[in-house]
C-alpha cells in the first residue's frame, strides 16, 4: 500500500493556469464556433474602451472580420483603436500572460478584472490555427510603432515573441498614426447574423457607450457605423477601500498579517471604508479587543471575533455597530440622458423613458441600477420585447433566461402598463425594448464567461423597483396619448362642423354668424394642456411651450410643474413667468385664475444641451379638476425626491461624494 501511495504522489503535479484554460476554453466563452468570434470581439472592444477612457480619449474603434477559409471555418479578426497604445515592454505581459492586469485588487467599476480576456483570445487563436497574434502598438511619444507577433507558452504562462520590429504606421489618409493599437488574429469560428451576433454585440455596446464611435466591416464587406452622440466621456472612477460588510475571513486574516499599523483603531480607519473613529472603537469593544493591540499580533480567534462584529453577530450596547455606507465615486453610471441618446441612435421610436436609481450597497459593494424603455414605431407588436442586458457597460449576450436582470423584468405585471403578458409572468410582448444596466464594483456572474448575473436579493429588488417606475412612465404616456387623441378628435370635429352649421344657418336666416366660443366650451367641458418641446437650431437651445386651456363653464386655478434636466447641467432661460424650484429637476409656476374660455402660456428655453438630449417634457398639475395632457402631482413622490437629495447632501458632508441623483416619477403609488 505504501508503494501505491508513493506512486500516486509522484504522479501528482501542478497545472499551469494557462494550460488549464487551454483544456477548458469553454469557461472563457470559446465553447462554440459561433460564440468564439463574439467573445474575441468582446475582449478586444472592452480593452479598447477601457484604455481610451482611462487616457481621457474619445474612442474610435474599427472591427473587421474576414473569411480566410470557409470550408475550415477560419476567420481573421482585426481590431483597431485610437487609444494610448501599450509600451513595448508591456505587450508580452498584456497579450501573453493570463491573470495579468491592473484591476483585480482595485475596488471600482470596470469592464474586466481578472486579466484573462485578450490573452484568452491569443490562446484560442493559437490552439485552433497554430498562428500567433499580430500586434501593432503606437505610443504618442514614440517616433515609430512596435510590430510583434505574440504566442503563448501554456505550460509556463508566458508569451512567445517573434518577428519584433519597429515600423512607420500610417492611417488610411497616409497621415502618421499618433497613438493606438491594432490586433490581428486568426481563429476557428463561424460568423452569423441575428440576435446573437457580432453586429448585435457592437450595436448594444454603442447604446451604453454613446461617447464611442464604432465601425464594423463584416465578412461580406458591408460597413456598419455607429457614430458617437456625445462628446462627454464617462466620469472617472476612483478605487475605494473594502467595506467591513464585504470582508471574508481569509481576506481579513491576510490584511491583519500584512499590516504595519501600530493599533487597531488606525488599522480599521486606514484599511476600510465607512469606519469612523467612533465605529472603530465600538468594533474593538464589541470584539473584545484592546484598541492599542497591533493587528499583526491578532490570533485566529480574535480575527474571527472581529469578523463577527463586522457582520453584526457581535453587538455593541445591544446593537450592531453602525457603519457609514461606502463612497460611490467608484461607480460611473451611463445616466438617463445618455441612455436616451444611445437608444435613439439605434432604435427609431418617439417615446423613451429612462431611470437611474441612487447608488446602494450589497455585502459592502456599491452598485447602481439603470433602466430604459423605448416604445412605439419600428418594432413588432406581436413578439416578445427586446431585452438589452448590461453589466458595467458590457452587453450580456447569452443565458438570458437565467439572468437576474431578466428575472427582475419578468417579476413585473406589465399588463397594467400597456404590454401583453400571459398570466402576468414572463417576458412581455409588445413594440418595445427594455434596457437594464448594473454598475457595480463586484458584478457576480453565473460563470467565468460572464454571460448572466447570479441571484442577489438586494440587486433584484433595486432592478424591480426601477422597472415599476419605468412601467408607470409608460402607462402615463399611453393614457396621455389616448386622452389627447380623443380630445383632439372631438375638438377638431366641433371646430369643423359647428362653424359650418352656424355659417349656413346665418346665411339662410340672413342673420349675423354667432360667436360659438361659449358653446364650444360647454361641449368640450375639459381643461387641456398642450406641451411642445423642440430643438431650436438657431439658438442651439431646447424651446418648451406649454398652453393650458380652460374649456369648462367655471373659473379654474392651477399650479403647473415640469421636469427638466437640471442635473445634466442644463440652464433655464427665457422664463418670463419666473416660478420656483420645487426639487432637483422639478420647476413649478402658480398660474392666475383662468376664467371660462381663457388660456395661459408658459414658455422657456433650456441651454447647455445638445440636439436630441431633451425631446419631451412631463407636465404635472396641482388643482381639483383633471387636466388632459398633464398628470396629477403625487406629493409623496415629490417628498421622496427631496428626501433623496438630503441623503446625497449628507453623504457629501460626510465625505462620501456622489454626482449621481435620480429623477423619480411623480405619479402613481407603491406597487
Amino acid at each position: 500500500m505504501a508503494g501505491i501511495a508513493d506512486k500516486m504522489a509522484r504522479n501528482q503535479k501542478q497545472i499551469a493556469i494557462s494550460e488549464f484554460f487551454e483544456k477548458n476554453k469553454h469557461f472563457l466563452g470559446f465553447d462554440t464556433l459561433q460564440r468564439s468570434i463574439i467573445t474575441a470581439v468582446k475582449e478586444a472592444v472592452d480593452n479598447s474602451l477601457d484604455a481610451c477612457e482611462e487616457a481621457r480619449i474619445l474612442p474610435e474603434i474599427q472591427i473587421k472580420i474576414s473569411k480566410l477559409d470557409a470550408k475550415k471555418n477560419i476567420l481573421e479578426l482585426t481590431s483597431e483603436d485610437n487609444g494610448p497604445g501599450i509600451p513595448q515592454k508591456s505587450i508580452e505581459k498584456v497579450f501573453g500572460q493570463l491573470l495579468f492586469g491592473s484591476r483585480f485588487h482595485a475596488i471600482r467599476q470596470s469592464r474586466g478584472q481578472q486579466g484573462i480576456g485578450i490573452t484568452g483570445v491569443v490562446m484560442y487563436s493559437q490552439l485552433t490555427t497554430g498562428k500567433p497574434t499580430s500586434v501593432l502598438s503606437k505610443v504618442a511619444n514614440d517616433e515609430t510603432t512596435v510590430s510583434v507577433n505574440i504566442g503563448l507558452d501554456t505550460r509556463k504562462n508566458k508569451a512567445i515573441k517573434s518577428d519584433q520590429d519597429r515600423i512607420i504606421w500610417k492611417n488610411d489618409d497616409d497621415t502618421l498614426k499618433e497613438h493606438g493599437l491594432r490586433v490581428t488574429t486568426r481563429m476557428k469560428a463561424k460568423y452569423q447574423r441575428g440576435r446573437q451576433s457580432v453586429y448585435q454585440y457592437l450595436r448594444m455596446t454603442s447604446i451604453v457607450n454613446p461617447h464611442a464611435e464604432i465601425t464594423f466591416v463584416d465578412p461580406d464587406g458591408e460597413v456598419h457605423h455607429w457614430p458617437r452622440v456625445t462628446e462627454r466621456l464617462p466620469g472617472k472612477v476612483d478605487a475605494i477601500k473594502p467595506h467591513p460588510h464585504g470582508i471574508e475571513l481569509g481576506q481579513l486574516q491576510r490584511m491583519c498579517k500584512e499590516s504595519s499599523d501600530s493599533r487597531m483603531t488606525v488599522f480599521l480607519r486606514q484599511n476600510f471604508s465607512g469606519v469612523s473613529m467612533r465605529a472603530a472603537k465600538e468594533l474593538c469593544e464589541a470584539a473584545e479587543l484592546d484598541i492599542t493591540t497591533k493587528p499583526k499580533s491578532l490570533k485566529p480567534d480574535h480575527i474571527r471575533a472581529l469578523l463577527e462584529t463586522f457582520q453584526g453577530e457581535r453587538l455593541f450596547s445591544g446593537k450592531a455597530v453602525k457603519l457609514l455606507a461606502p463612497p460611490t465615486n467608484c461607480l460611473s453610471p451611463i445616466e438617463e440622458m445618455l441612455i436616451k441618446k444611445g437608444l435613439s441612435k439605434t432604435i427609431d421610436s418617439k417615446f423613451i423613458t429612462t431611470m437611474t436609481r441612487i447608488p446602494t450597497v450589497s455585502n459592502g459593494n456599491p452598485f447602481q441600477v439603470e433602466v430604459g424603455l423605448i416604445f412605439g414605431e419600428g418594432m413588432p407588436g406581436d413578439k416578445h420585447v427586446e431585452i438589452l442586458r448590461f453589466a458595467n457597460r458590457v452587453p450580456l449576450m447569452y443565458q438570458q433566461g437565467g439572468c437576474l436582470l431578466t428575472k427582475a423584468i419578468e417579476s413585473v405585471d406589465w399588463r397594467q402598463y400597456g404590454l401583453e403578458q400571459a398570466g402576468g409572468k414572463g417576458v412581455p410582448k409588445g413594440p418595445a425594448a427594455i434596457l437594464v444596466h448594473l454598475a457595480s464594483t463586484n458584478v457576480q456572474f453565473t460563470s467565468e464567461a460572464k454571460e448572466a448575473l447570479s441571484d442577489n436579493e438586494i440587486v433584484f429588488e433595486e432592478a424591480r423597483k426601477a422597472m415599476l417606475e419605468m412601467g408607470r412612465g409608460l402607462r402615463k404616456h399611453l393614457e396621455k396619448k389616448k386622452k389627447m387623441a380623443k380630445t383632439r378628435e372631438k375638438f377638431e370635429l366641433i371646430n369643423d362642423i359647428l362653424p359650418a352649421i352656424a355659417e349656413k344657418s346665418a346665411t339662410i336666416l340672413d342673420r349675423p354668424i354667432p360667436n360659438l366660443s361659449g358653446s364650444i366650451t360647454r361641449i368640450m367641458s375639459a381643461v387641456i394642456c398642450n406641451e411642445l418641446t423642440t430643438w431650436n437650431a438657431e439658438t442651439k437651445q431646447v424651446d418648451v411651450d406649454i398652453t393650458l386651456f380652460n374649456y369648462t363653464a367655471r373659473a379654474r386655478s392651477y399650479s403647473l410643474l415640469i421636469n427638466w434636466p437640471e442635473k445634466e447641467g442644463a440652464v433655464m432661460d427665457r422664463n418670463e413667468r419666473g416660478g420656483r424650484k420645487e426639487a432637483m429637476g422639478i420647476w413649478g409656476w402658480k398660474l392666475e385664475t383662468l376664467e371660462s374660455g381663457e388660456f395661459a402660456k408658459i414658455n422657456y428655453s433650456l441651454s447647455g444641451l445638445e440636439k436630441g438630449d431633451w425631446t419631451e417634457t412631463e407636465v404635472f398639475f396641482r388643482g381639483s379638476q383633471d387636466v388632459i395632457g398633464a398628470t396629477k402631482l403625487d406629493e409623496k413622490m415629490l417628498d421622496e425626491i427631496r428626501r433623496q437629495e438630503e441623503i446625497l447632501a449628507n453623504n457629501e458632508s460626510e465625505g462620501f461624494v456622489s454626482d449621481q441623483t435620480t429623477q423619480t416619477t411623480l405619479i402613481g403609488g407603491a406597487e
